[in-house]
């Protein structure tokens, strides 16, 4: 570091960098007195806290991957750098530090810091770095389609879509990023871009990650909210209440290990959210970069089930999480009060449940902490010794179906209770994989047994410790859960959502719940409070989208567009 301090500071004092990153420009009060003594917010803290946002990320994203971990929990600019700067000696830090080659090129710039790039989507959170960034474009930098090293994208059109259909029309785009942040950037991200149906150019883009960890993006496509439906026969049909017709969508294989992602390094296969979260913050500058014609378009992240650990991660103009895994351990907890409501055991095996409970939240407590600091290893076997309290109440019914409790388990490959065979039949094609530009020696898995074992660690994490601060920064937030889903409940999603201690807390906990009406009929239960809605949906189970696809298109839509309550 003592090195390179000489070189990058005459760097950054160019770019009004320094003052931030040498703490000479301290922050100015978050408020300030007006009349009557009353504080108003401090229109000169918000202008400082976004400049060293952005100061922040630049810092982070030069950074090579084993040198992010130091910088978890870093708040400002300065914090990141004198972090650096303990942490590594000289020798290492030539090999952890890009910064000389960055700030010589942001210096050929000829603009002020902040308008140093010319296309800017909204703002999305990089959690591991607890840092707000802006997805930018370098303005002298226009990306090479054929540059491999980074995107390869191809318009495509399914081989079973009629070819009448003209494939510019249809604007549906596959393709893979490679992530810089991998060992030698060896890995890549697969994707799927569906354009808008309606107003393409100005349609919000919404991101949707599917959970698991590590089941593929296509399981949604093709069985919930994309443009189509996967019949038995293999053909395809058009989803009259795909969330294309309302916002231009991306579906992601991530992390790194699932569906067409891949990597030739199993290490890039990540261990924890924070580690996904880099790698697709990665993916979005990339494609942003390609995509710069939808950089200001409205944008939000939007997934299920594990995804509610990986969401909390980023923010954009907002998030929606449906029946997501966000805190473990009250969610864990609420299992078998749920299922003694939905008679699903009695009094006799609630009571023998209680004790696992509270020794489940004491491990959970001890070795999974909240947030960043915990016992990887050991919060693993936490998750293994918690289990078991699910798996009582599903094996106290058998061919119960915990994802949808009114239905019985159909056993497949995956071990889904759903039957979704056809999507790795239908993607194993070798047309298919042309159509999408994969190698044809790729084999489709829906779900990765090597990245839910990577990631078993992290699986009783409470991320939704980071929420509060998410809502505080103005970030909107739709969390909504089917009212049939045992494995990731109502009522325990419910008690995590009424114990976050964020601004709005009273004001949420004391509103009443009002209908979710689609049609003139009831749909669902719902309160809002500011910009936090909570949504029990009817009749449909831990996939809404694929049980209730008319209202759950509703409620994105209404969402979006400022409609609250829905």
């Amino acid at each position: 570091m003592a090195q390179t301090t000489p070189t990058v500071f005459p760097l950054l004092h160019t770019q009004k960098f320094l003052p931030y990153v040498d703490s000479s420009l301290p922050a100015p009060s978050r408020t300030i007195s007006s009349s009557g003594d009353a504080a108003v917010v401090n229109l000169a803290y918000n202008d400082w806290l976004s400049k060293d946002q952005i100061v922040r990320v630049f810092l982070a994203s030069t950074l090579m991957e084993e040198a992010m971990a130091v910088i978890i929990g870093c708040r400002s600019s300065a914090d990141v750098w004198s972090t650096l700067a303990t942490t590594f000696n000289q020798q290492s830090k030539a090999r952890e530090l890009r910064l000389k080659d960055e700030l010589q090129f942001i210096k050929k710039v000829p603009k002020d810091f902040e308008l140093g790039f010319n296309y800017c989507s909204n703002n999305v959170r990089v959690r591991s770095f607890n840092i707000r960034a802006k997805i930018c474009v370098p303005a002298d930098d226009p990306l090479d389609d054929d540059d491999e090293s980074e995107i390869v994208e191809k318009p495509f059109r399914f081989p079973s879509l009629s070819s009448s259909t003209n494939v510019t029309y249809l604007g549906h785009h596959a393709g893979y990023v490679r992530l810089l942040n991998s060992t030698k950037g060896r890995a890549r991200m697969f994707y799927y871009f569906f354009e808008a149906r309606q107003n393409k150019k100005t349609a919000p883009v919404v991101v949707y990650i599917t959970g698991g960890p590590g089941c593929s993006g296509s399981l949604s496509l093709f069985y919930a909210n994309g443009p189509f439906h996967l019949t038995h026969d293999l053909s395809l049909v058009w989803n009259d209440y795909g969330w294309d017709k309302v916002a231009s969508i991306l579906f992601v294989d991530q992390p790194i290990g699932t569906g067409f992602s891949y990597s030739t390094k199993e290490t890039d296969i990540p261990t924890t959210s924070e580690e996904a979260a880099v790698h697709f913050y990665d993916f979005l500058q990339v494609f942003f970069k390609k995509h710069p014609e939808y950089a200001d378009n409205d944008f939000y992240i939007t997934g299920g089930s594990y995804a509610g650990h990986y969401i909390p991660a980023f923010a954009a103009q907002g998030l929606v999480i449906g029946d997501g895994w966000i805190n473990s351990g009250v969610q864990t907890a609420s299992d078998p009060d749920y299922a003694k409501n939905m008679t699903l055991i009695n009094q006799s095996q609630y009571n023998k449940l209680i004790p696992l409970v509270s020794e489940c939240l004491d491990k959970v407590k001890h070795v999974c902490g909240n947030g960043t600091h915990y016992n990887r290893t050991a919060c693993g076997q936490a998750y293994l010794d918690c289990n078991i309290i699910f798996d009582t109440i599903v094996n106290s019914k058998p061919g119960l179906n915990p994802y949808d409790i009114r239905k019985k388990c159909e056993k497949s490959n995956d071990d889904l209770c759903y039957d979704f065979s056809n999507v790795g039949r239908f993607l194993n094609q070798k047309s298919v994989k042309r159509a999408l530009g994969v190698d044809e020696r790729m084999e489709f898995a829906s779900c990765s047994n090597a990245v839910q074992n990577a990631m078993l660690g992290d699986e009783m994490r409470n991320l939704a410790v980071y929420i509060p601060e998410l809502l505080d920064d103005g970030i909107k937030l739709l969390l909504y859960v089917g009212e049939y889903d045992l494995i990731c409940n109502w009522l325990g999603i419910s008690q995590s959502v009424h114990e976050m201690q964020w601004s709005g807390h009273n004001g949420f906990n004391t509103t009443d719940y009002v209908p979710f009406l689609v049609d003139g009929a009831e749909a669902g239960s719902q309160k809002s409070y500011g910009n936090l809605t909570f949504l029990k949906v009817y009749d449909a189970g831990h996939a809404v989208p694929m049980d209730q696809p008319k209202p759950a298109l509703e409620m994105l839509g209404r969402w979006m567009q400022g409609h609250i309550p829905l």
